[in-house]
């Protein structure tokens, strides 16, 4: 199994190497898109069956097995060790599994979206480099690998989210994406070098720090907390550092299915539940992520039930399902965050591969305004995209319903009802933004659209059938007792989690609260969307608040950014220009002028010459009989 576990880490790196080099030599294109494809894709393949097997061996032994590998010894000094090592738990392996299931399957997704593409293998080399990358993140043996793969992470999604480099507001995305990333990074470094420091020579392994967390004192360890979060909020786009994702829809539409459903900024939430151990002696910080998250998830679906652009307002619902899971790993309900991650990869991978067929279809068209009536004309895009759509709201038997709903009772029975309220809320907003999508894109007769739709590839639906199927019937793995199940995932996932007692009488009740709320979301949007849409808020000024996203980014850029820029040109014109190079410049003019006095005294006379030695010669005579006297 470590050698398993060895390939399914370094294949996708190495066939990124390989499709990249191929790209990079073959300057006549001479090399055939099918290549590319089989390689790009067959890799993945291979590393999701790979994966499959590690997960069914874990599965035949206790929770408590664990599958290591170590590839060599990267860093001593003295004796502390850090290995490039890997280790498959019950946590890492559920990871793994869908994310190179999924991942795959976006991968032959994008073999059809990209086609034809020019950078079609430089494309699928960052893919795959991608993969690599987030496989490398979630089975490092210890922080420090796993800090490597997060910053492979945010480097490629730059190179990705910024693919179509020749326009200006691609590259902007991507410098955006990347800077806001560093500044959560910069606050998860901290954190991981405060945790380095109190570990001692105690090892820097999980393991390790999980053994040794009790003799570190609690203010340290909320330090930490908080410090590892702030890496949290920049990758898993939480207020305040939330303002790079709906941006980095610039990015190819399979680029988006892949950052926003199983990899990228799913990696927050795993980093908590990674650090379970250490968050459970902070419960304050806990809470913290918790109201950091609820927060988010509500902005987020306010902002969402006004954007006309279909792949934006599936990346502010991210950030609202991403919310949901930090209340569930900041309240403690680490395995309810974890099976959240599980299922909202499904239906939000099928919900972004069903938005890009749609703007495939529509020839590159994203405004939904533009679009409607496509239920007959994309039918199997419209099915599987209106399952995916009774997932996110939960609405009962779909996955969404079973991981949304523990997170909400978790909520509950802790007895942070504020929490759940703004949760209940969020669960409405849900509903309505997206049936609200659904119903103008596919139902609304909208009589001034006379887009031309094309014909789209079978290797741009069957992914989306395969899909499907996961968003019906994956929440059946964590369903409990209630709802006839037997908490399958919770079981085998095994997580620090802190556990409340529930009755099934009061677990129907709430489940029957978060219900009815979707419900009349899906009212309110079939009210105002199904025929000819219009908007539900009259107050002009509100809805122009929320279009523009609360004006949050002109916000940062006048506080930040432009004074930023004020900061960089006073010391570029004051500081380096008049005092650094002022200060050099005035050196060289000073001695210019003493040179160009003494070339006076070179001007090839020799009486001149006769004096200047006479003068010499005198002026040490006198010095030395000065010398004498004095002695």
């Amino acid at each position: 199994m470590s050698t398993l576990l060895l390939l399914v880490v370094f294949l996708p790196f190495l066939s990124a190497l390989v499709l990249g080099l191929t790209y990079l030599f073959d300057t006549h294109k001479r090399v055939n898109e099918k290549f590319y494809t089989i390689l790009g894709v067959a890799v993945p393949i291979l590393v999701t069956i790979l994966s499959f097997v590690i997960v069914l061996d874990l599965m035949s032994h206790s929770s408590t097995t664990v599958v290591t590998a170590v590839a060599f010894n990267w860093l001593s000094i003295d004796s502390f060790h850090i290995d490039l090592a890997f280790v498959a738990d019950p946590l890492s392996a559920v990871m793994i599994s869908f994310i190179t299931f999924i991942g795959t399957l976006i991968h032959i997704y994008a073999a059809a979206y990209m086609s034809s593409d020019q950078g079609f293998g430089k494309f699928f080399s960052y893919f795959n480099l991608f993969l690599g990358s987030m496989l490398l993140l979630v089975l490092a043996s210890n922080p420090i690998i796993m800090f490597i793969g997060w910053e492979l992470v945010g480097l490629v999604s730059y190179l990705l989210i910024g693919f179509y480099n020749k326009e200006y507001e691609n590259v902007t995305a991507a410098n955006k994406a990347f800077i806001v990333n560093r500044v959560g990074d910069f606050g998860f470094i901290i954190g991981l070098g405060i945790l380095f420091v109190a570990m001692g020579d105690n090892g820097f392994t999980f393991a390790d720090i999980k053994e040794n967390i009790y003799a570190i004192d609690n203010h340290t360890l909320t330090l930490v907390g908080i410090f590892l979060f702030i890496g949290a909020m920049g990758k898993s786009a939480q207020i305040p550092l939330y303002v790079w994702l709906p941006d980095a829809m610039a990015g190819p539409t399979p680029v988006s299915a892949l950052i926003h459903a199983a990899t990228m900024v799913t990696a927050g939430v795993y980093m908590v539940a990674r650090f379970s151990f250490l968050y459970n002696e902070i419960p304050q910080v806990g809470e913290f992520i918790a109201i950091i998250g609820v927060s988010s998830a509500l902005f987020a679906a306010i902002i969402a039930s006004y954007q006309s652009d279909i792949k934006k307002i599936l990346a502010y619902s991210t950030m609202s399902q991403l919310g949901y899971m930090f209340v569930a790993v900041g309240l403690g309900a680490y395995s309810a965050g974890i099976f959240h991650v599980f299922t909202h990869a499904f239906f939000k991978a099928l919900l972004f591969m069903g938005a890009g067929a749609v703007i495939i279809a529509l020839h590159h068209e994203q405004n939904i305004f533009k679009m409607g009536s496509l239920k007959k004309a994309l039918p199997l895009v419209y099915i599987t995209m209106f399952i995916a759509t009774l997932a996110i709201s939960g609405i009962p038997p779909f996955a969404g319903f079973f991981s949304k709903d523990a997170i909400l009772n978790h909520a509950f029975m802790s007895e942070h009802y504020t929490i759940w309220v703004l949760g209940v809320i969020t669960a409405f907003l849900t509903a309505f933004y997206m049936f609200r999508m659904l119903f103008i894109v596919f139902v609304a007769d909208m009589k001034n659209n006379h887009i031309e739709h094309k014909a789209l590839s079978k290797a741009l639906t069957y992914p989306l059938i395969v899909l499907a199927i996961g968003a019906t019937f994956a929440g059946f793995l964590g369903a409990n007792e209630a709802y006839g199940g037997s908490d399958l995932f919770k079981s085998f996932i095994s997580l620090n989690d802190i556990n409340y007692s529930i009755s099934h009488s009061t677990e129907y009740m709430l489940g029957f609260v978060n219900v009815l709320v979707s419900l009349l979301g899906v009212t309110l949007a079939y009210k105002y969307f199904r025929t000819s849409p219009q908007e539900p808020l009259p107050n002009k000024r509100v809805r122009t608040l929320i279009i523009n996203k609360f004006y949050v980014d002109e916000l940062y850029d006048r506080l930040f950014v432009q004074n930023l820029r004020s900061l960089s040109n006073f010391f570029n014109k004051t500081v380096d220009e008049k005092l650094i190079d002022g200060f050099i410049n005035n050196v060289v003019h000073l001695n210019l002028y003493v040179a160009s006095k003494f070339t006076s005294l070179q001007n090839g006379k020799i009486q001149h010459y006769s004096i200047y030695l006479l003068s010499g010669v005198s002026m040490m005579s006198l010095l030395l009989i000065y010398i004498l006297e004095v002695r």
